[in-house]
C-alpha cells in the first residue's frame, strides 16, 4: 500500500498557498498548513479547502514552534511561502521584513536539519532579488542587486537555502518566481489594486485610481501556473534552483489599459499619478528567462498576459456586484 505523501505549507492563507494547497490535494497529498496565532487571521482564500486540509499554529520567528510542527506533521515536503511580502512595507518595516522573510527561512531550514534532513524544502525566492539588473532577460546566473529591504531579505533566504543544501546534503531548492498574479492577489499589490478599482469604478463605488510609476515593466504570469513549477522542482532526482517566468514583460500602463478596456472604460478618465506610491529605490524592469525550467522540468506557462488581466477584472466585477447585492460582506 502506497503511503500518502504529506506536505506542509507556510503561508497557506496567501495567494500561492491557496493555489498550491489545491494542487497538492488534487495530486492526493495530505496537506498541512502553518498559520500564525492572530485575532485577525483571514482564511478567505482557502475557505473552500478548509475541510480537506489541517491547520497548525506556528511562526517563522519562533524556532521552537517550527521544530514542534515538523515533529507533529512529519511532512515529506515543506513549502516555505510565508513572508512579509509587500515591497513598500519593507521600506517602512525593514527589521520585521528581515526577521520573517530572511531569518524565517533559516529557522525552518535549521528545524528540518534538527528533525529530519530527508524532508524536502522549497524556498519562495523572488525576481525582486535581481533589482537593478545589468542584463536582460534574467536567468539563474544573473547576479543579484536588490533595491528594497524585501529584495535583500529574499537574497539572504535564497543563499541560506543553497548553503544548507551544500553543507548538509539536504534537498533544498529555490524557485526564483517572477511576478505572478490572480484573482486571489491582495488588493495592496498593483495588479489587483487595478482590477479591484476598475470593478468599483464600473459599479459607481469609486471615482479615481491613484498609482505611482506607470512605466515600470514586469514579467507577469498566473499564480496557478507558477505553483505547478514549485511542485515539479520538489520531484526531481537532484535539487536545483529555477527561474520561473513567462519571458514577456509589460508596463503597469499596459495592465491599466487592458483592465479598463475589459470593463468598457477609458483609463485616462480615471487614473491619477500619485508620488506617494513611488518607491525610494525603483526596480524599473524585470523579465525572466525560464528556459532551464522548460528544458529540465517540462514547465511552461499556460495563461498569457491578456487572459490574466481579463481573469482578474472579471472576477472583481463579479465580486463587487455580489457585494452590492448583499451576497458578500
Amino acid at each position: 500500500m502506497t503511503r500518502t505523501k504529506r506536505a506542509l505549507i507556510t503561508g497557506i492563507t496567501g495567494q500561492d498557498g491557496a493555489y498550491l494547497a489545491e494542487l497538492l490535494l488534487d495530486k492526493g497529498y495530505e496537506v498541512h498548513g502553518m498559520v500564525r496565532r492572530s485575532s485577525g487571521e483571514r482564511f478567505e482564500r482557502i475557505e473552500p479547502l478548509l475541510d480537506r486540509i489541517q491547520l497548525h499554529e506556528g511562526d517563522l520567528i519562533d524556532q521552537l514552534s517550527l521544530v514542534r510542527l515538523l515533529e507533529k506533521t512529519e511532512p515529506a515536503e515543506v513549502y516555505n511561502l510565508a513572508a512579509q511580502s509587500f515591497v513598500p512595507t519593507s521600506f517602512s518595516q525593514p527589521l520585521l521584513t528581515g526577521e520573517v522573510t530572511a531569518l524565517g527561512a533559516a529557522r525552518m531550514l535549521e528545524a528540518i536539519r534538527v528533525v529530519d534532513t530527508q524532508i524536502r524544502f522549497y524556498q519562495a525566492s523572488s525576481s525582486e532579488m535581481f533589482g537593478k539588473v545589468p542584463t536582460e532577460p534574467q536567468d539563474e546566473s544573473t547576479p543579484f542587486w536588490p533595491r528594497s529591504p524585501y529584495g535583500v531579505a529574499k537574497v539572504y533566504a535564497h543563499w541560506i537555502t543553497v548553503n544548507y543544501r551544500e553543507s548538509y546534503d539536504m534537498y533544498a531548492v529555490s524557485g526564483i518566481l517572477f511576478n505572478h498574479e490572480s484573482p486571489l492577489r491582495g488588493t495592496a499589490f498593483v495588479t489587483r489594486k487595478i482590477s479591484h478599482a476598475v470593478a468599483r469604478i464600473k459599479h459607481g463605488l469609486l471615482d479615481k485610481l491613484r498609482l505611482g510609476n506607470l512605466d515600470a515593466e514586469r514579467d507577469w504570469g498566473f499564480a496557478g501556473d507558477f505553483v505547478e513549477a514549485m511542485h515539479l522542482m520538489m520531484q526531481q532526482d537532484s535539487p536545483r534552483d529555477y527561474v520561473i517566468a513567462t519571458g514577456q514583460k509589460h508596463t503597469v500602463r499596459q495592465f491599466v489599459e487592458l483592465a479598463f478596456d475589459r470593463a468598457g472604460l477609458d483609463w485616462e478618465d480615471y487614473v491619477e499619478l500619485d508620488p506617494e506610491f513611488l518607491r525610494p529605490a525603483e526596480v524599473n524592469t524585470l523579465c525572466g528567462d525560464a528556459s532551464k525550467a522548460k528544458r529540465e522540468l517540462g514547465w511552461e506557462p499556460k495563461v498569457n498576459f491578456q487572459q490574466l488581466v481579463n481573469m482578474m477584472v472579471d472576477a472583481d466585477l463579479h465580486r463587487v456586484e455580489r457585494m452590492k447585492d448583499g451576497l458578500l460582506p
